[in-house]
């Protein structure tokens, strides 16, 4: 009996003895699983980044071939960035549109005084008339250059280029290089489109001394300085196609502009800009008709040089800067151009002619002119304005009639009326949106010596597409 107890009580301490090491490999286990647990997760997150850091990698190797075929389509001209797909032009449309009536005909429109400049400067015609619809295709060409076509389709179903140009995007420095068919940076009024002007027609001087506004064939070259004060300098060289020049075929640039612009702040709601340009040509058998004494037909051309100065201001003023409510502008040009060189007085084409032959002789002239306009929003979307115009017939020097070559005064009725032409225009505006504006004018015009051409009209103008932003 005793040997069984004895026997019991070994197993029961062989039994007890390893519950401590029993616990203990228990709690080991518990952490390796924790461990095990955690390199799991660590593992599964790496592995996230190492995908994410692929992927990146991927759309960088992209992004590089992509730069890479960028770079190609600009060394290859005609093939626009990025491939064929790419080239997504803005292309937008104007149409204008007049019911005019005046107590004068347009068609025989003259600014007595003056040489006619061939132009499009007439009065809008009597009755319903459809005006120039103008048609913009616009695109970046490539990172370095823009490309702008501007085409005119006339009342008469003609295509006319208005505008067809490059200009430079990246030469860096405040420079600009543009160059094709361009409006002029001569004046202010002169690189305004038609649409925008804030009257249906140009002021007299555009139309006595530019034949309505500058166009030419050639490049501008324009800095703007890197300071607070806007400083614009330009200079250009063109073909000299358009009145006051005369198209030549030569080796030499007909016609040269230089042009200066100025402009700022004053507080918050006014803002400035005045300028100062020089346009210098050289017209070559300028021809215009006209009549003599008696009324027959005679022609009547100009040799020489020809040299215009533009002095331009423009004041805009909007309460806090928001023009959306109300705003003022005033606007203002003084012209003032020399003339020098030979004239000649044909009569050969009348059926009797008093003269019979070409008579040429020196000829010279300083005239200048002005206007001054202001434009009133008085509440959204209604605006009206008055603009009062003149121009000085100045001085003539006409050495055919000077030196008694023959025709007297009396056969120049263009060239030595001795008038003072002006005009007074009112107009009132209403723009549903900045798409669309519909125009009243009213105007007293006495261009034309001895006459008074009293002028109604309203005026239509709707854009249609995407239309870039307006200069200042």
């Amino acid at each position: 009996m005793h040997c069984k107890t004895l026997c019991a009580m070994a197993l029961a301490v062989a039994w007890c003895a390893p519950l401590p090491v029993r616990a203990q490999d228990a709690e080991l286990g518990k952490i390796r699983e924790e461990i095990r647990q955690l390199k799991d997760a660590y593992e599964r997150r790496i592995q996230g980044l190492e995908n994410r850091l692929a992927e990146a990698e991927s759309r960088a190797g992209k992004a590089e071939r992509s730069a890479a075929r960028a770079e190609t389509a600009v060394a290859q001209p005609g093939i626009p960035a990025g491939g064929e797909n790419a080239f997504n032009p803005a292309i937008s449309l104007i149409l204008q549109g007049t019911a005019a009536r005046s107590s004068q005909d347009p068609e025989t429109y003259r600014i007595s005084g003056f040489a006619p400049s061939g132009g499009e400067v007439a009065p809008a015609s009597r009755g319903a008339s459809l005006g120039e619809s103008e048609l913009v295709v616009t695109a970046n060409i490539d990172p370095y250059f823009r490309g702008l076509l501007i085409a005119a389709l006339t009342p008469e179903n003609e295509v006319e280029v208005e505008e067809a140009f490059f200009q430079t995007l990246a030469l860096g420095h405040g420079l600009t290089l543009k160059g094709g068919r361009f409006l002029s940076g001569i004046g202010y009024q002169n690189e305004v489109h038609q649409h925008f002007w804030d009257f249906q027609d140009a002021p007299l001087a555009y139309k006595a001394f530019l034949g309505g506004r500058q166009n030419d064939d050639g490049v501008q070259l324009k800095w703007v300085a890197p300071t607070e004060l806007f400083i614009e300098l330009g200079a250009e060289l063109g073909r000299g196609r358009s009145f006051p020049s005369t198209a030549r075929s030569r080796n030499a640039a007909g016609a040269w502009t230089l042009f200066a612009h100025v402009g700022g702040d004053i507080g918050t709601s006014t803002a400035w800009r005045a300028g100062l340009s020089h346009l210098r040509t050289s017209p070559r058998d300028r021809a215009f008709e006209d009549v003599d004494s008696l009324g027959n037909p005679v022609a009547q051309s100009f040799s020489g040089t020809s040299s215009l100065w533009i002095a331009d201001f423009v004041l805009k003023w909007a309460p806090g800067g928001n023009s959306a409510l109300t705003n003022f502008k005033l606007q203002g040009e003084y012209f003032r151009r020399s003339e020098s060189g030979a004239l000649t007085y044909d009569d050969s084409t009348q059926v009797v002619p008093q003269f019979g032959t070409p008579i040429n002789a020196g000829y010279a002239s300083r005239q200048s002119g002005w206007y001054l306009q202001g434009v009133y929003q008085f509440m959204p979307r209604w605006r009206f304005g008055y603009r009062y115009d003149r121009l000085n017939f100045g001085s003539v020097d006409n050495g055919i009639v000077a030196n008694g070559l023959g025709p007297v005064g009396g056969d120049f009725p263009l060239l030595m009326a001795g008038h003072r032409p002006a005009r007074n225009t009112l107009m009132f505006d209403w723009s549903p949106t900045e798409f669309s504006r519909i125009r009243l004018q009213l105007a007293s015009d006495k261009s034309r010596f001895g006459l008074t051409d009293n002028q109604a009209l309203i005026q239509y103008i709707f854009s249609l597409g995407a239309h870039g932003a307006h200069r200042f």
